[in-house]
């Protein structure tokens, strides 16, 4: 692998000219709680993180993710921000902060942090504030509502569940972590707003006193070198004014409460105009600073207004979660991926875009998308298309070990709180933050604590990264050896990528066309766990050649491979050549 990095450090400069630095970026997201720990008290942090760069350099990574690691009551383990410009003390200070932004930009690993715009904690000096009085000027700074009679004529048995001196809510909004959306505070005889848990009191963004507000903790990080912000749940900035009932749906969800469509709380036009305001703002600063947008969306097409349209002039990469993510469809379905992967180069007017396979939020894609027999080849199926398709790659902590998701059995082990309401049916988001595995040490050489936050994946004295490091035919260096070659050819990095043998249901294959001379690249998986015979045609592609050369397959059988007739990808192969 040493070749391999030093093509790397001398290629990263040669294609300084081939546009902004996150188009090609790897981004790893990292959880501080489960990353590293250096001060032995069991949760991960800042210092830890640091401590752990050279890997990250060594695999490739372009930028790092932060998950919030500002002051919080922990709630909701970071996601409820009681200060927007510090460090809380589990992770460090912002000196500590300062001198991970300086390590990273030595080894040439921006650091993103994670920006959560819809809501505050409730403990957060703003919302004590509101919450103190109806004539503080805070008060407006969240969403209030005086609701309605307990007796009206409209309320329903679920408005009635909520009934506080006379009043129950002015809807049948609900929360994400169960119950009603508005929590009522006797203080001020108001409830307000929570899209989230009760602790997490949304933000009145149709004040621009908060909008303010956040742009400016926003320049506070941006002014330490920070090199943008993912941004939390940003569709839900706004909420329908006039308050209007979300659709149900039918049936229950695992909270208990009655299964919504949220077109009044989510995705409202508004939110683009902030958007717009925040693009100009960070391009204020230099070094092309980024937007990622955490963007659940129902279709491909509805990305395209997050770009901003043909103007491109909102985030340069909101989340495309529906290649990755396919709700109850998550299996290898080639047709599928070559729909939605053709969609993102055709729907969303030339932006980049940003796939992701792997989150803190969702069961890891091992067990998505595994079999239970052929898992290991799945994963390298889907790194493959991570990093040899034309989109941005942004990957989650462990995802490059084959990390499995260790769901907790016991609700007393459950420290997740969606996990603690929703139990057993929702049995939280646990299972995909646990440790990263380090070694075979004690606690994967994740921490010398007595006991870890979370505890280790029970499989890691084999899943770590000294053994797999040591292991020409890891997972690891499977992905090393993806991401090298995605960083050293200018055919993956800009090339045009074309679809072909559209009509395979069980191979999907694509061509990435030849830039500046450089040949053309093919890809071909096998979706299936039989053994399956293509006969490939790259003239869509503006190809004409039919010889080709292995760059890089998990199958030995294929690295002979001399032309695109006749190959024979061996169950859940994945091959890329390069076409002469």
């Amino acid at each position: 692998m040493a070749r391999c990095q030093e093509q790397q450090a001398t290629t990263a400069a040669s294609h300084h000219d081939d546009g902004p630095w996150w188009k090609h970026a790897v981004i790893y997201e990292i959880y501080p709680r489960s990353f590293q720990d250096s001060n032995g008290d069991g949760i991960g942090d800042l210092n830890g993180i640091a401590h752990r760069l050279d890997y990250l350099k060594s695999l490739g990574v372009d930028a790092i993710w932060i998950a919030p690691m500002y002051p919080s009551p922990q709630v909701d383990f970071g996601y409820d921000i009681s200060d927007y410009q510090s460090v809380d003390p589990k992770y460090g200070t912002v000196a500590d902060m300062d001198h991970l932004i300086a390590e990273g930009k030595q080894r040439n690993i921006r650091v993103i942090l994670d920006m959560v715009l819809n809501h505050t904690s409730d403990k957060h000096q703003w919302f004590i504030e509101s919450a103190s009085s109806r004539t503080n000027p805070k008060h407006d700074w969240y969403v209030w509502n005086d609701g309605v009679p307990a007796n009206g004529p409209n309320v329903t048995a679920y408005q009635k569940r909520f009934e506080h001196e006379g009043r129950v809510p002015p809807n049948n909004w609900e929360s994400g972590f169960g119950g009603s959306a508005w929590e009522w505070v006797p203080a001020v005889h108001q409830f307000y707003y929570h899209k989230f848990y009760k602790q997490q009191p949304d933000l009145n963004w149709s004040n621009p006193a908060v909008e303010k507000a956040c742009f400016d903790a926003m320049r506070f990080w941006l002014d330490r070198g920070v090199a943008g912000f993912r941004l939390d749940a940003i569709p839900t900035l706004f909420e329908d004014p006039q308050l209007r009932d979300e659709p149900e749906v039918g049936g229950i969800n695992a909270q208990g409460d009655p299964n919504l469509k949220d077109i009044y709380t989510s995705n409202l036009p508004q939110v683009h105009d902030v958007i717009r305001r925040m693009r100009a703002m960070i391009e204020t600063y230099p070094g092309e600073r980024v937007l990622i947008g955490e963007t659940y969306l129902p279709n491909t097409a509805s990305l395209n207004d997050w770009y901003g349209g043909a103007k491109h002039d909102e985030l340069q990469l909101p989340m495309d979660m529906l290649v990755g993510f396919h709700g109850d469809h998550d299996k290898l379905d080639a047709p599928r991926f070559r729909k939605l992967i053709n969609e993102a180069e055709t729907q969303i007017n030339g932006s980049q875009p940003l796939f992701v396979f792997d989150n803190h939020d969702n069961v890891r894609s091992w067990e998505r998308y595994g079999d239970g027999v052929h898992n290991q080849e799945i994963a390298r199926i889907l790194a493959t298309i991570l990093f040899t398709s034309r989109a941005t790659a942004l990957m989650w902590e462990g995802e490059e070990l084959g990390m499995v998701t260790s769901t907790p059995t016991r609700r007393e082990d459950v420290k997740d709180p969606i996990g603690i309401t929703g139990w057993p049916k929702e049995k939280g988001r646990d299972g995909e933050r646990t440790p990263m595995q380090w070694d075979s040490s004690k606690d994967a050489g994740f921490s010398d604590a007595a006991k870890t936050w979370l505890p280790v994946a029970s499989d890691y004295k084999t899943v770590n990264v000294k053994t797999e490091e040591a292991d020409p035919n890891s997972l690891l260096n499977w992905h090393k050896k993806l991401i090298a070659m995605r960083m050293t050819d200018p055919t993956l990095r800009d090339g045009e990528q074309v679809m072909i043998d559209e009509s395979n249901p069980s191979v999907l294959s694509y061509v990435r066309e030849g830039v500046d001379g450089h040949p053309a690249v093919v890809v071909a998986m096998n979706f299936t766990a039989q053994p399956q015979t293509v006969s490939l045609d790259a003239k869509q592609a503006n190809v004409t050649g039919t010889a080709v050369i292995t760059l890089l397959t998990d199958a030995p059988s294929l690295q002979g491979t001399t032309s695109l007739q006749n190959i024979t990808l061996p169950p859940y192969a994945s091959w890329v050549g390069s076409i002469k």
